[in-house]
């Protein structure tokens, strides 16, 4: 996300661009939406036991997920400095879960407890990743939370791993309904399947390489 501080005022405090602007209000309605999904989770498994999450929290995921769309278009018109493709992937992936394989398969796929690990994965992942950036935003990158900055370079070590055996299964437990749907889209989902194996280590590789440069610019900073 793009961190760039805004021009200095003589007489006051630094005004924020409008992008600026917009992007802290995108980034915070963000994490109030998955701050709102997680906490269904936490809250429906031990209250309903995890067959149930979905009716309780399923419809809201499904369309705070869809928002991130935007995140596609901000990398492809440069209002950030996301890559696209990593950006494009990470979205279409998620896209395919809730609309594609939990959606059209709600029997086989939401009872799993894989759909609510996969849950849980998605949102502490994105309560910690955006509000990370409405601070950095916020602070013109200065002011951002020690507790924020370890938190986003650390925890995607047990987060994606949690989250992609978690999509992983259940893009498999779909495979035997989806031979209803016709054979095309079976073939689909097996490719899909094949796709997570390089998919998995470019999204990985992407936020070793993050974490990396983050910690590199702490140590020049001490």
């Amino acid at each position: 996300m793009d961190t760039s501080k805004p021009a200095a005022s003589s007489s006051a405090a630094p005004r924020r661009s409008f992008k600026a602007q917009y992007l802290i209000l995108y980034n915070f309605v963000s994490a109030v939406l998955w701050t709102t999904v997680f906490g269904r989770v936490v809250l429906l498994v031990p209250l309903v036991g995890f067959t149930h999450v979905y009716g309780g929290v399923g419809n809201f995921a499904k369309w705070t997920q869809t928002l991130a769309l935007l995140e596609v278009v901000h990398a492809l018109f440069g209002i950030v400095r996301s890559p696209i493709t990593t950006t494009g992937m990470q979205v279409a992936s998620r896209l395919l879960l809730v609309w594609g394989i939990v959606n059209n398969f709600t029997r086989q796929t939401a009872p799993s407890v894989a759909y609510s690990t996969m849950l849980f994965a998605w949102s502490f992942t994105e309560i910690v990743r955006y509000s990370y950036f409405v601070a950095a935003l916020g602070s013109g990158g200065s002011g951002v939370p020690k507790i924020l900055t370890w938190l986003r370079y650390n925890t995607f070590y047990v987060l994606y791993p949690l989250g992609i055996l978690s999509e992983v299964t259940l893009v498999y437990k779909s495979l035997g309904p989806a031979k209803e749907w016709g054979y095309i889209y079976e073939i689909i989902l097996k490719s899909v399947l094949l796709i997570y194996i390089p998919g998995s280590y470019i999204l990985y590789s992407h936020m070793m390489a993050q974490r990396r440069k983050v910690l590199r610019g702490k140590q020049r900073q001490t």
